[in-house]
């Protein structure tokens, strides 16, 4: 009996797990589409891909998860370059990619 309930916590751990990480990934994906779309360049392979993740603490000082992501986008079709983005929380923390071409900036 106690082994049936140990592994129905771990897997609603493990589950728990994932289901945040697929909700950062869309999260991620769609803050790149909206980076890519005020500079006017194309989101290429139309994703994101997570590098990493660390422990950290939020604002309120408790501990959180802080997600890192690359995707690579273009401007003529012909060359790539690589933008990255950070998650804390759901939140974006910091994004290096595509300046807005007309001052728009992303949503945080």
């Amino acid at each position: 009996m106690p082994t049936l309930l140990l592994s129905m916590i771990a897997g609603a751990a493990l589950f728990a797990w994932w289901s945040a990480a697929r909700a950062a990934a869309e999260r991620a994906t769609s803050v790149g589409r909206q980076a890519c779309r005020a500079s006017g360049v194309q989101l290429l392979d139309q994703t994101v891909h997570g590098t990493g993740f660390r422990i950290r603490r939020r604002e309120d000082g408790r501990l959180g998860l802080e997600r890192s992501f690359r995707f690579e986008y273009s401007a003529d079709g012909i060359e790539r370059h690589i933008g990255r983005l950070v998650l804390r929380d759901g939140q974006l923390v910091s994004f290096s990619g595509p300046p807005p071409r007309d001052g728009a900036g992303l949503i945080p």
